[in-house]
């Protein structure tokens, strides 16, 4: 396994699982629809569009100077289609490679930062970003990422039928763990998760980070889907669509959780973080 770059570029290094948000072209601006629905005509599968993600986050990581966002917005997203509906997630690729920044610089030393990116590259990130506006620099994320594990949070919105079959691209390859579902029933399971978490453990650091994951829910629109991907990792993981459990041990320990069973509840959470940490260990391995 060849090493991971150490650089914020969305798509480039670290293996990566996605939360993302698919919204009806009814959501977008009007005079975005026609663009967006123009797109998604000629739109490829999501595997293709990960690939393509991946060569151009490479390219920026590789280019001299190293360009740590790229120079512009490009209007490209993912799509589904269901029940003859179109809905995109656009994929926000400068957004997300400043949100990443920020999170890569923070409380790392000035001396090993700039052997990553350049001051000159530094400096010209900062101008850009304040020339975009600060209105646009807050807009929502629509594609959450993680690198080396799945935050168990993110599984709390699905259902174990809520995996989806999609291959990763060649036939010889694995399928995919893909979990999709509508927005208004993973909003439902979190706000119970939320409620059961609190009443039965207190205020501990799960319902910080269930409450953000509803916030951030919230932003969409009510007849959106989200999907979370597992991407990169399925493979690190040795999973495919046929063999994750993950989404079922958690519910299966938040519904143990509010019927008062804590030691199954326990048993069930503690054997889907333990199969995360085994991935994660990959990381320092490296």
């Amino acid at each position: 396994m060849p090493p991971p770059l150490p650089f914020p570029r969305p798509g480039a290094g670290s293996p990566a699982a996605y939360l993302r948000v698919y919204e009806p072209l009814v959501a977008f601006p009007p005079e975005e629809r026609d663009a967006w629905a123009n797109y998604a005509a000629r739109a490829g599968t999501r595997s293709n569009r990960l690939v393509a993600e991946h060569r151009m986050a490479l390219a920026g990581v590789l280019s001299v100077p190293p360009q740590p966002v790229p120079s512009d917005e490009v209007p490209e997203a993912f799509v589904l289609v269901t029940d003859d509906t179109t809905y995109v997630c656009p994929v926000q690729t400068r957004l997300r490679s400043w949100v990443a920044l920020g999170q890569f610089r923070d409380g790392l030393p000035d001396a090993l930062l700039h052997a990553f990116v350049p001051p000159a590259a530094l400096a010209r990130v900062e101008s850009d970003h304040e020339r975009w506006g600060a209105d646009q620099v807050g807009s929502a994320l629509r594609i959450l990422t993680a690198t080396w594990s799945v935050p168990l949070q993110w599984l709390v919105p699905f259902a174990p039928s809520d995996q989806v079959s999609e291959r990763s691209g060649e036939r010889s390859e694995p399928t995919c763990v893909v979990h999709r579902t509508r927005m208004s029933a993973a909003r439902r399971r979190v706000a119970r998760a939320l409620r059961t978490v609190r009443e039965s453990l207190g205020e501990i650091d799960a319902v910080e980070e269930l409450t953000d994951l509803g916030l951030w829910l919230e932003e969409w629109h009510p007849r959106a889907w989200v999907e979370l991907d597992y991407a990169g990792l399925s493979r690190i993981a040795g999973v495919d669509g046929g063999s994750d459990t993950s989404v079922a041990d958690v519910t299966a320990a938040l519904a143990a959780l509010a019927a008062g069973d804590e030691e199954t509840a326990a048993q069930r959470y503690r054997s889907v973080v333990e199969r995360w940490i085994a991935v994660a260990a990959f990381e320092h391995a490296n």
